[in-house]
């Protein structure tokens, strides 16, 4: 079977298989692989044709790599026949291992004779044996140390039932927490699959919004700048240069012509291109979903990691415990319990199931959050910065006035053009002037060269062999060097008061304005007052758009501090300054020239009517454009970091009473590793709850 390594992080393969992998194909997989030495678990994903691998070490990287080279579709159908209940799909694979640990044991209890059960137990051992020995290889003092010395100690006092016993609950202990983590990961799944994603669909010559997921393949679909890739595909026509980072980890983009391949999960930066669709939506979908799952382990919150070291620092403090209760009592029993109970399965255990748990709620409710420390971060916060246009305001501006101010040029002419220039890009000021044009019946075919599309600042093009210039003020007149006279300054001020201007330019000499206006979106100010309440001392906005606009946003929003005129790189900076200064700030924004600053803050949260760049750059997206869903998340961010709070407490008390109760001889070990492993399930179980 042919196949390539999609992911790879130390003791973990992700695969992807050429061809199609089907739901008895994966389970036989699943199998197949489980069964070979140095392969400790395996989860398939067959609608993405893609199996996760975890392994022991090198040696059996290198084994597995070897024996999967050789295996074949026969094999697979071997595994089948052998075994056709055991692969059936109904069965849940967490199920299947318990019944057949549980299953295996009471089978070597109750028919084996002494003799084998204790042959069995010590082959059983060298597995235990074996990671504690790697671990100290490696110069740790873990867990797996701690196992097997336990385990070794029963050994030592020739009690092969004891020692068989500690590492059937270990081994059950370690398939329910399996379990738990998986049940949490593709509830997490199904919550992003239920986020909605759109795609511009060509129907006869025309383009279309259509849901992504009802998409086929050989269907033709636009990517211009800003916009997703949402499927799989082959560029049929145009270029682009293309953001891939989230697919191959490159900072930059590469360009992609007729014929290249394109991949779900991309964005596009410049240029646009016409996609044929090679692979079903849902399956490119679910592929990115379970790069954000594996990507979010990497990305766990300072609290997490800070909680994990603590706990692993304590397993020489168990040893060191363990060696004064052989000491003072000369019990091997009770020196056994103190090896028993360990903290830092539960810690890690809760904590990510804490947070798989927040993802999986923000999820659902339209948020998708990238890793643990974005809502550490969240909670954390004292200052939000918000971009105004599509984020404070609505994502569909209108145009309310034309100005004509040359002679030889109509209100009509102006918005022609300027429909003319706006119609290729997807910001929603472009929008707007598209759809002020085809509300007057103007017809603005494509008549200029080459656009050329200055972020942030405006678009420049050519006009019937003339130099045509759209954008801000800043873009026009410093920028592009437009005088403005004095009566047309006047006029602007008084026709476009408490409007945006849009200024259009033609070799040098301005020629019309459009104002547009923004009004802000429902529930604006109830979510900037809900922020306060909730404890944000600092919201400020940030806009490209002139004082008197920024000023009556602002006042309408209840956002007392402002700045407006500035450029993307004025609000990198602004951001980066307020960071600097020590503060934990969230940025919120939607378009390409707030992607700069979304990526300087400590979160950027990108809104979903946005584009993909900025999407892309984001730590947290928001499928809608409604600021409810960031008061939504600062409190959810809120009550995840009070539940890693509670379970902390919760894992040491608990399993500091079951250390003493073991060293003082109220319980036997395999009573105390039944203990340690029921309350950790059950405190993993708590944290997997709604929060």
């Amino acid at each position: 079977m042919r196949y390539v390594i999609e992911h790879e992080v130390p003791g973990r393969l992700r695969l992807t298989f050429a061809d199609h992998l089907g739901a008895s194909d994966a389970l036989a997989l699943e199998a197949s692989l489980s069964s070979w030495t140095g392969v400790e678990r395996v989860r398939s994903y067959p609608r993405i044709r893609s199996v996760a691998i975890w392994y022991r070490d090198a040696l059996a990287r290198t084994a597995l790599l070897d024996r999967l080279n050789e295996l074949s579709r026969v094999q697979l159908d071997a595994v089948r026949a052998q075994a056709p209940t055991a692969l059936a799909p109904a069965v849940p694979s967490a199920a299947r291992s318990i019944i057949r640990l549980v299953g295996n044991h009471l089978i070597r209890r109750w028919l084996l004779p002494p003799a084998l059960r204790a042959v069995w137990a010590g082959l059983h051992y060298l597995g235990f044996l074996r990671a504690g020995l790697t671990s100290l290889m490696r110069h740790r003092l873990d867990v797996p140390v701690l196992d097997a010395t336990a385990i070794g100690i029963s050994f030592v006092k020739r009690d092969p039932k004891t020692a068989a016993s500690t590492m059937f609950l270990l081994d059950l202990g370690e398939v329910l927490e399996d379990a738990t983590r998986e049940r949490s990961e593709h509830e997490l799944i199904r919550s992003l699959m239920a986020i909605p994603q759109n795609a511009r669909r060509l129907e006869d010559g025309e383009e279309v919004t259509v849901p992504a997921q009802s998409l086929r393949v050989g269907d033709l679909v636009v990517a211009r700048t800003g916009m997703p890739v949402c499927v799989d595909g082959v560029v049929v026509r145009g270029a682009a240069m293309v953001n891939q980072a989230a697919l191959t980890g490159e900072p930059l983009a590469v360009e992609r012509m007729a014929g290249d391949d394109v991949f779900a999960g991309t964005a596009v930066e410049e240029g646009e291109i016409v996609i044929r669709v090679g692979a079903e939506p849902a399956s490119t979908k679910l592929r990115s979903i379970v790069n954000l799952v594996e990507a979010s382990e990497q990305l766990k919150s300072e609290i997490q990691t800070r909680r994990e070291h603590l706990a692993d620092r304590f397993v020489p403090w168990n040893f060191l415990l363990a060696g004064l209760v052989a000491a003072t009592t000369k019990s091997l029993a009770k020196t056994s319990a103190a090896l028993m109970v360990d903290y830092s399965c539960a810690l890690r255990l809760t904590s990510s199931i804490s947070v798989l748990a927040a993802m999986s709620q923000s999820a659902h409710e339209g948020m998708a959050v990238k890793g643990a420390k974005h809502f550490e971060a969240i909670a954390a916060a004292d200052t939000i910065v918000f971009d105004k246009t599509g984020t404070l305001t609505e994502a569909t501006p209108r145009v309310a006035r034309v100005l004509a101010l040359a002679p030889d040029w109509t209100e009509d002419e102006v918005l022609r053009t300027s429909a003319c220039l706006e119609e290729h890009f997807p910001h929603p000021v472009a929008r707007a002037v598209v759809a002020a044009a085809a509300a007057r019946d103007l017809e603005h075919r494509e008549r200029h060269a080459e656009v050329a599309y200055i972020v942030a600042h405006g678009i420049a093009s050519a006009l019937d062999g003339k130099r045509i210039v759209i954008g801000s003020r800043h873009f026009v007149m410093e920028d592009e060097h437009v005088e403005v006279a004095p009566e047309a300054e006047a006029r602007i001020n008084g026709d476009l008061e408490g409007l945006s201007p849009l200024y259009l330019a033609q070799d040098g000499k301005l020629v019309g304005v459009l104002g547009i206006e923004d009004p802000l979106k429902a529930g604006v100010p109830e979510a900037i007052a809900a922020l306060r309440s909730q404890g944000i001392g600092h919201i400020i906005m940030l806009t490209g758009d002139n004082e008197r606009t920024a000023a009556r946003i602002a006042a309408e929003a209840g956002i007392t501090e402002y700045r407006a005129d500035l450029l993307p790189e004025d609000k990198h900076a602004y951001v980066e300054a307020l960071v600097a200064r020590g503060r934990r700030v969230v940025m919120v924004g939607d378009g390409v020239n707030d992607a700069p600053a979304l990526s300087a803050a400590d979160v950027g949260i990108a809104m979903g009517t946005g584009t993909a760049i900025a999407q892309e750059v984001a730590d947290v997206t928001l499928a809608a454009g409604g600021l409810d869903a960031i008061v939504r998340l600062h409190a959810l961010s809120r009550s995840l970091m009070g539940r890693l709070d509670r379970s902390f407490t919760a894992v040491m008390g608990i399993n500091s009473a079951l250390l003493a109760a073991g060293i003082v001889g109220i319980i036997r070990p395999q009573t105390s590793a039944l203990l340690h492993n029921g309350t950790t399930i059950a405190l993993a179980a708590e944290s997997a709850r709604r929060l």
